[in-house]
């Protein structure tokens, strides 16, 4: 029998594989620059081994805080994720009440790309807040905690099975399982597919004959490799396909006996945005983030 240590190592090994990059920007020096296109100074740009990525900086006038990393839900086009970055960041800063948190929210792309290859990007950011932000934003840095809605909170659990931080939360996280998404947009040929699985179709052919690169690119892949403390807030009105899809992510995280933490938190009288509607879940949340 496969021991815990060799599946963690061979889900290791298949992430690599899966999406476009290895997630080897540990090995360049990351740098940022404040991007002059936007005039209030808040959005630097950080560039490593040829890729780079935008983030939005919120912070605080003190010597060291900690920092919370947001990643925001799908948008339709790459003009539109500076804007995201920044209303997520102003959602997370309302429910944190702290006043020593140093808020970087992520504009990763995603137009063009096949769900997944967003991730480098946001490796990249985490990558650069933990090894390069100290000294280019001159404030010491002591835990890392990473938050994310909807698409941003699968970021968010793929970074947590790469990365070692203090603590993930992740609000309605999804697609949960692509390979069953794209096959039902598929059965309803004459409403034709979404832009995600269209992307998919177009690469790798229909899910229902080539299965595993929609796999590989599920929630469902990584449910055995979660490295720290995970909170996962699931409103349960939300949509359909996110509640059919729920109960086998539920089943994944709890099966894995070598991961760190999960807590996964139903709130029955919610949506899709529960996180941010339900008291209880931020109560969970600021609980996550030592409050």
């Amino acid at each position: 029998m496969q021991s815990n240590q060799e599946h963690m190592a061979m889900n290791k090994h298949i992430l690599s594989i899966a999406l476009t990059c290895c997630f080897a920007f540990s090995a360049f020096a990351q740098q940022s620059r404040v991007n002059t296109n936007f005039p209030d100074g808040n959005v630097r740009s950080i560039s490593s081994g040829g890729l780079e990525v935008d983030v939005v900086i919120d912070r605080p006038t003190i010597a060291e805080a900690d920092v919370i990393l947001c990643f925001h839900g799908t948008v339709s086009t790459n003009d539109k994720i500076i804007s995201a970055a920044r209303q997520t960041l102003e959602k997370v800063k309302g429910i944190t009440h702290r006043k020593d948190i140093l808020f970087i929210s992520v504009a990763y792309p995603e137009e063009g790309l096949l769900m997944g290859d967003q991730i480098p990007a946001a490796e990249l950011a985490l990558l650069w807040v933990k090894q390069s932000a100290p000294a280019e934003l001159g404030i010491h840095i002591r835990k890392i905690f990473l938050v994310g809605h909807s698409q941003g909170a699968y970021v968010v659990v793929w970074l947590n099975s790469i990365h070692k931080t203090d603590g993930a939360i992740a609000n309605a996280p999804g697609p949960i399982d692509l390979c069953f998404r794209c096959e039902l947009e598929e059965k309803r040929s004459q409403a034709g597919y979404g832009k995600v699985c269209q992307l998919m179709f177009d690469k790798y052919g229909a899910a229902s004959t080539n299965p595993e690169p929609y796999q590989r690119r599920s929630l469902l892949a990584v449910t055995q490799t979660q490295l720290s403390p995970l909170l996962i807030v699931q409103g349960m009105r939300d949509s359909r396909i996110q509640m059919r899809n729920w109960p086998l992510l539920k089943k994944g995280l709890n099966a894995c006996k070598g991961c760190a933490p999960v807590q996964l938190l139903e709130v029955a009288d919610a949506g899709h945005g529960a996180l941010f509607m339900d008291e209880g879940a931020q109560k969970a949340y600021q609980a996550m983030i030592g409050m």
